[in-house]
């Protein structure tokens, strides 16, 4: 509403000028609704939470505050899946370590009955050296007994490897008491800011704000709905 409609309604013209505010009204919502759902050239976005991606080369709108952009909700779920998942990979890695420990005492088994073997042949061979048999079987043991060992060493080796790895896996621990920290920091952040703009005085009590100050230059033809119906108020009281 422009101040010479204000000027023509205080002049007595009150039935025709609220019937054009009216149609001003409704034609200036029709249009407003228009645009709110495109982005023209007056810059206004609309946002669609559920569809929202957030973009690291656009500043502006910021994403809207669902759960999945919440940051503490999601660096919580980070710390409890992680978590959920090193303690996974930890009860594997034991599990492995107890299959290469049971390796190692079945290798030990067989490497002292092959050891006997090859006391036993040895003793044939040498009391029958005309028995080609004797000799053929204390080589073919003393072979076996050496892959035992070398599967016993590669056992050991693995298992030196399962502690090692969950030795390096204590870095998911580190990493969740640091991303708890954080998290301790931005909550006693938004305490700080939460009590920082509180007000004991209500919503409902407040004054509402001016739609127009001296000196907007986007709002100075513009006369809310709230000032016409106190103009209105303000005839009817004289």
């Amino acid at each position: 509403m422009t101040q010479e409609e204000l000027d023509a309604l205080m002049a007595g013209d009150i039935g025709d000028e609220l019937e054009a505010l009216d149609e001003t009204g409704s034609d200036t919502e029709s249009e407003n609704t228009a645009e709110d759902h495109q982005d023209g050239d007056d810059g206004i976005i609309t946002i669609d939470k559920n569809n929202f991606k957030v973009d690291a080369q656009q500043k502006w709108p910021p994403p809207p505050p669902t759960d999945d952009h919440k940051v503490v909700n999601q660096l919580d779920d980070v710390t409890r899946d992680s978590e959920k998942k090193a303690t996974e990979i930890m009860d594997k890695l034991e599990e492995i370590n107890n299959h290469l420990m049971d390796i190692e005492a079945d290798g030990n088994d067989i490497s002292a009955v092959l050891e006997k073997n090859i006391e036993t042949f040895e003793k044939l061979s040498g009391k029958f050296p005309n028995i080609p048999v004797f000799a053929d079987a204390l080589e073919e043991n003393k072979k076996a007994l050496e892959r035992v060992h070398a599967t016993i060493s590669k056992s050991q080796m693995g298992a030196d490897d399962i502690m090692m790895i969950m030795d390096i896996m204590q870095y998911q621990d580190i990493h969740r008491q640091k991303i708890e920290r954080v998290i301790n920091v931005m909550r006693a952040l938004s305490k700080y800011m939460n009590s920082l703009f509180e007000s004991t005085v209500d919503d409902a009590s407040r004054v509402s704000s001016a739609v127009h100050i001296e000196g907007d230059e986007d709002t100075a033809d513009v006369v809310s709905e709230d000032d016409i119906e106190a103009l209105l108020a303000s005839f009817g009281q004289k």
